[in-house]
């Protein structure tokens, strides 16, 4: 999947909830690159280190992680490679910070962790995960000079009594369709068994946009084939985004019971779903980023663009342009080539590029509508006509 482009600046300006775009930022025309224009631009962010250590103990680009690990293979780490490319890439200091607990942060943890990361020297804090609302709006409340950049936000922050925070930036992705896209090329390729396992606790927006996306992509493959298609829906295990052996062992029953693909939506709890499928020779759909390496389970991932959206946003910062994002929010997808099915390493071998590449085009040019209900946790009420839903809840 291609880098997304830059939104244009009417979009910005109208401080709408749709994102447009033509180019992105080339980062080596700005004005803040360094003094050596013969340095190579680093693309891969596993070649760059985690961690750095800057001459003046100060870090300007500081990365707030979501619960799970930083290394998941996943929506953290996606979003830090954009952090780290950025840097590395403009001779910047950067640093992430991970909120006390674990799993069990508190909103006061993940503000310790914003505060720590703003008194360290941060001029943008790029912080991931829905769960940062509160924290985020009390430290950008109270470092107005620091920039925030909050990924999986779908709106602009304001304070309690409706004061615009406009040194925060929303960015959500429309993972309706990427979700859409995994759940019809599954089905077109021969499995009519699915399953779903997603974090949140079927609160999570993104996630209930990945999961109902995937339902109806394979309803609409399989009213095309004209088959039926069972599909497991639980968003239990699923709360902190973590692997577990419950988790593990619920996969486990699903797979020796004639469930043949997963969608494992959310962080780490990938781990766990890779092995049970390793185990019961099952498969996988990874999610948030390719994660065909991780595991020879995974036949594709329903991808987002973590990394140039980090990459985008922090790029505003430097070039003096973040007054047109400022306190708004924008959604990307696939009119940005944000979401997307990663066609080079997935191991379809019914479904070619050609169907994938046509069916794209249809969702691109509004021929196919994907409901986008954020809200949508339980789909088997949703009356799909071809995909018999067996929810499990959480």
């Amino acid at each position: 999947m291609k880098k997304f482009l830059a939104m244009i600046l009417a979009l910005v300006m109208a401080l709408s909830l749709v994102a447009c775009g033509d180019k992105k930022d080339d980062p080596k025309t700005d004005d803040n690159q360094g003094d050596n224009p013969e340095v190579t631009e680093i693309t891969n962010a596993d070649e760059i280190a985690d961690e750095m250590t800057s001459e003046d103990g100060k870090y300007e680009i500081a990365f707030v992680t979501d619960v799970g690990q930083l290394k998941d293979k996943s929506f953290n780490q996606g979003t830090f490679d954009g952090v780290k490319l950025y840097a590395a890439n403009n001779g910047l200091s950067y640093k992430y910070y991970q909120p006390a607990n674990g799993d069990q942060a508190t909103d006061d943890d993940r503000y310790d962790a914003m505060k720590a990361a703003a008194e360290g020297g941060a001029k943008v804090i790029v912080a991931a995960g829905f769960m940062q609302a509160t924290a985020l709006t009390k430290a950008a409340a109270e470092f107005t000079d620091v920039k925030f950049v909050f990924v999986d936000r779908d709106s602009a922050v304001t304070t309690e009594d409706g004061t615009a925070l406009k040194n925060v930036l929303g960015i959500c992705f429309q993972e309706e369709q990427c979700g859409y896209l995994a759940g019809y090329a599954v089905v077109k390729e021969g499995y009519t068994k699915l399953g779903f396992t997603g974090g949140g606790g079927g609160t999570n927006p993104a996630c209930c946009r990945y999961g109902y996306g995937f339902v109806q992509g394979a309803d609409a493959a399989a009213k095309e084939l004209g088959v039926k298609v069972d599909m497991n829906y639980s968003w239990q295990y699923g709360a902190s985004f973590n692997a577990s052996p419950e988790l593990q062992t619920m996969v486990s029953g699903w797979y020796s019971n004639g469930t043949e693909i997963v969608f494992a939506c959310g962080g780490s709890m990938f781990q766990s779903v890779a092995a049970a499928a390793s185990a019961e020779d099952g498969k996988v759909v990874g999610v948030d980023v390719d994660q065909s390496s991780e595991s020879e389970t995974v036949v594709t991932s329903a991808m987002k663009g973590l990394s140039d959206a980090a990459e985008w946003a922090i790029a505003k910062v430097y070039d003096g342009t973040w007054d047109e994002i400022g306190n708004a929010a924008t959604s990307l997808g696939v009119a940005e080539n944000a979401v997307g099915l990663p066609t080079a390493t997935w191991s379809m071998e019914n479904f070619s590029v050609a169907d994938y590449e046509d069916l794209f085009q249809k969702v691109l040019n509004g021929d196919i509508t994907i409901d986008n209900n954020s809200e949508m946790a339980d789909p088997s009420t949703a009356g799909l006509s071809n995909v018999n839903v067996n929810y499990i809840g959480g």
